[in-house]
């Protein structure tokens, strides 16, 4: 026991070093079996050693490492070695294999073999199974935004009843997750849990913004409120709960945070006045003239908004401020994914009450959706139920372009077709087309620099062969030579790129080869035959 102590011991020293990754590699230690004590002494050496000396993968990421690929765009090898990943999983090595082995191109190979594990292999900044915690960052930002989670974890959905260990750590970040909401549900982005040991990080963005109710930065990055972040909760716990049947996952503290979702649902739905013209404010954020987003106008609670069934939003899923506070996309999630909580609920025979208020609430949002955000078949992207419309969109997901993704309807739905013309031309003030790359970006960064992400969501929504191809090559030979998805790049510098390690963009990418590998095999394998992982 004192040398299980010690070895205890050195993986949470380690773990606390910031060198990236965590020591997920121990865990196979720790578990093996009456292993020798200078063999057990050794190994934990050797990976000490190694992890001491793992390259920083910010850094990593800016330049090409490993040997090229065998196709004429020769992209990069970009996984750190295997004693440097922060997670390791032969399933998601399988699949990286049989996905490979059959894919026609070397280069989108390559791009899929970095992609796919980027998450796991990089992101995974502490994990312990038998605290139930795990903290993962979103690439080269250290820090745990809700959203970025429930994306960067949803290529794996289909290996998570083969994979308990994998299933574990999802299960593990889902838990953290509850701690954070059930705390500070109108917050989207938080620092690591006291368990880790790790530092908090710095946010200077955040540090004189105001929050109503106020937050600790020690637990808190920074607390803008997005409807989109509390939906990638509930998405993940879907996709958990679905593959593994696991009610333990519903515990105290996850239905603690479930109440705080339904609760910012209810005060963010109301109108800004009452009857008798008071003002009604549950949370507000200052912003300041300096920080990110800008600053907030009406004492930081935003433009006025009327009653119509949705739920109000004070920021994008971009991190970026509304314009009016009905975001169409991010309620068309919203009612999708209560939907999705509904079914679990049932299923587990658990919290009766709240699977009522969850299709409840479904219902209204689509309801209202349908009412106030479609004149003439054209989806508007915000709205303020006062009269006003926002006709756009935004790159990032979810966005109007991603409705067929998010599962709010089909892509041949005649208001979707309409709107998907005018999003993806001048139509849309954030679409950009340059030489070598289009697409939708956002304010976030600015006019002229589409991002990936929307060439990506652009193939979930159409069954177009040729269109899925340009978007598809749009991406791979947009990579900066780096074999990654970035955040955004220039249409006049295809070189200037912003984001070389965003997890949550190589995730999307890897989920969208994995589609076409069901829905379109003969686009992208060497046969006709689909694919799905863990079959």
């Amino acid at each position: 026991m004192l040398f299980g102590d010690l070895i205890k011991g050195l993986y949470a020293t380690i773990a606390s070093w910031d060198v990236g990754p965590t020591l997920s590699c121990l865990d196979y230690l720790w578990g093996a079996p009456k292993m020798k004590l200078g063999l057990e002494v050794a190994a934990v050496a050797m990976i000490a050693t190694a992890q001491a000396n793992c390259p920083d993968y910010t850094t990593y990421a800016q330049s090409p490492q490993g040997n090229p690929s065998v196709g004429p765009l020769g992209l990069p090898y970009m996984r750190p070695d295997p004693a440097c990943r922060t997670f390791n999983s032969t399933s998601v090595e399988k699949v990286i294999s049989d996905m490979t082995s059959r894919l026609k191109d070397p280069d989108v190979a390559r791009l899929f073999e970095n992609t796919f594990p980027n998450t796991l292999g990089t992101t995974v900044k502490y994990y312990n199974q038998t605290e139930n915690l795990a903290f993962i960052i979103t690439g080269d930002i250290t820090a745990q935004w809700l959203r970025d989670t429930g994306n960067q974890f949803a290529h794996y959905r289909s290996l998570l009843s083969i994979d308990t260990e994998l299933a574990n750590l999802v299960k593990a970040v889902i838990n953290n997750e509850a701690r954070y909401i059930s705390q500070y549900p109108y917050c989207g982005a938080f620092q690591p849990p006291p368990e880790s040991g790790l530092a908090p990080s710095y946010n200077d963005w955040a540090q004189n913004v105001l929050v109503n109710p106020p937050v600790d930065n020690k637990t808190v990055f920074e607390c803008k409120y997005e409807i989109d972040s509390l939906c990638g909760f509930i998405k993940l716990s879907y996709s958990y709960y679905e593959a593994t049947k696991d009610t333990s996952m519903m515990n105290v503290e996850w239905l603690a945070a479930i109440d705080q979702i339904f609760r910012v649902i209810t005060e963010q739905s109301q109108a800004s006045f009452d009857a008798d013209w008071n003002f009604i404010s549950y949370y507000n954020w200052t912003g300041l003239p300096g920080s990110l987003a800008g600053e907030v106008n009406n004492g930081g609670n935003g433009e006025p908004k009327g009653y119509t069934g949705m739920v109000g939003t004070h920021h994008r899923p971009s991190d970026d401020l509304s314009t009016f506070a009905f975001l169409t996309p991010a309620n068309a999630m919203l009612s999708v994914q209560l939907t999705n909580l509904a079914t679990i609920l049932d299923h587990a025979k658990v919290a009766p009450n709240v699977s009522t208020q969850a299709k409840y609430w479904s219902k209204t949002i689509e309801e209202a959706i349908w009412e106030h955000s479609v004149v003439d078949d054209i989806f508007a992207y915000e709205t303020n139920g006062l009269g006003s419309r926002y006709v756009m969109d935004d790159a990032n997901v979810p966005s109007l372009l991603s409705l067929p993704y998010l599962g709010f309807l089909d892509m041949n739905h005649p208001a979707y077709v309409k709107t998907k013309g005018i999003l993806m031309s001048h139509g849309n003030p954030y679409y950009a087309k340059g030489k070598n790359f289009f697409g939708i970006g956002g304010p976030h960064i600015d006019v002229w620099n589409p991002w990936p992400m929307s060439q990506v969501t652009n193939v979930f929504g159409t069954n177009n062969d040729q269109e899925i191809l340009t978007s598809l090559y749009t991406i791979v030979n947009n990579t900066g030579g780096l074999g990654l998805i970035h955040e955004s790049i220039n249409i006049y510098n295809d070189s200037d790129y912003t984001r070389p390690w965003f997890a949550w963009a190589n995730s999307y990418f890897a989920e969208m080869l994995l589609d076409l590998a069901q829905r379109k095999p003969h686009l992208i394998f060497t046969d006709s035959k689909p694919y799905t992982p863990g079959l």
